[in-house]
């Protein structure tokens, strides 16, 4: 059956070949090692870089499996190729994802007491358990966290950590709790290709005040724990946790696939205690889960 397939303008099969040359660069592939890691040729691939080749759809999804590229890279290779897209980004409320919802709901609630998130590929909260959103106002009001850090219908957890006006001045830890979510933002940033969405999310980040500084000083090889936790402190209240993240297993949909669950666990006996006395003194509910 023949394909259908749009006529691509240079200028698209350009894009393509430059796409294909980031990616390749910044897997540390030569293009002889995704030549034979492809099983296509090595001039093969350099046409294709060149613009002198054309892909076929086949060839995009089989040099974009060898490169691990993200879905929603995927289909930015196919649209410069001259495909349509394939792969779909399906709302987390939508029908379809009952099942998936269903599931998600079920692990946060078995994380109950303690909090657990589901958050987007740029830490928007999807979805929180009740313990969650009680860490969360144990140390925000609510309606700062209305105010400073909800845009386009979602609360963003690393605006609502570095802000001055988040949870920031309550991490005892902060230089070293910061210089991690940085590193691992930077590192998220380039395995997303450092799409514009990650990159103006890093940005924004660094111009909060004293952050860029963070950044610079932080010591990224010495650790004298077995395990980073977050260490929050708050006039009587103390807390440190640790966190496990977890993803969806071989997603086709975007959004499924740019899902992570994260459980956060008591790091020590003096966090249990504090924990379940917040606990007995909180009745607040998610309103995150819409």
């Amino acid at each position: 059956m023949m394909q259908q397939r749009t006529s691509p303008s240079e200028q698209q099969l350009d894009s393509f070949g430059l796409l294909l040359k980031q990616w390749r660069s910044q897997r540390g592939y030569s293009q002889l090692d995704l030549a034979i890691t492809s099983q296509v040729s090595q001039r093969h691939i350099s046409f294709l870089e060149s613009g002198r080749a054309k892909p076929s759809r086949e060839m995009v999804l089989q040099l974009a499996e060898v490169l691990e590229i993200p879905l929603r890279q995927q289909n930015l290779m196919l649209t410069a190729a001259g495909f349509a897209p394939i792969h779909a980004e399906t709302d987390l409320s939508a029908p379809e994802m009952a099942a998936i919802r269903k599931a998600l709901d079920f692990m946060l609630r078995q994380q109950e007491p303690y909090p657990a998130i589901v958050v987007d590929r740029y830490w928007n909260l999807l979805l929180t358990n009740n313990a969650a959103t009680r860490l969360l106002t144990t140390f925000i009001a609510p309606e700062q966290l209305q105010t400073h850090f909800y845009r386009d219908g979602k609360v963003n957890l690393m605006r609502a950590m570095f802000h001055p006006q988040g949870l920031r001045p309550f991490v005892v830890n902060w230089e070293d709790f910061s210089g991690h979510l940085l590193q691992r933002l930077h590192r998220e940033a380039i395995a997303d290709g450092e799409s514009e969405q990650s990159r103006a999310l890093l940005d924004e980040l660094m111009n909060y005040p004293g952050i860029a500084e963070t950044w610079h000083q932080s010591d990224r090889t010495a650790q004298n724990t077995m395990l980073l936790t977050v260490h929050l402190k708050r006039e009587k209240w103390e807390l440190q946790f640790f966190s496990t993240i977890a993803t969806l297993g071989t997603p086709y949909d975007i959004t499924l696939q740019e899902l992570r669950i994260e459980c956060l666990f008591p790091a020590n006996e003096a966090t249990e205690q504090n924990w379940k006395q917040i606990n007995l003194t909180s009745n607040n509910s998610s309103f995150f889960n819409g």
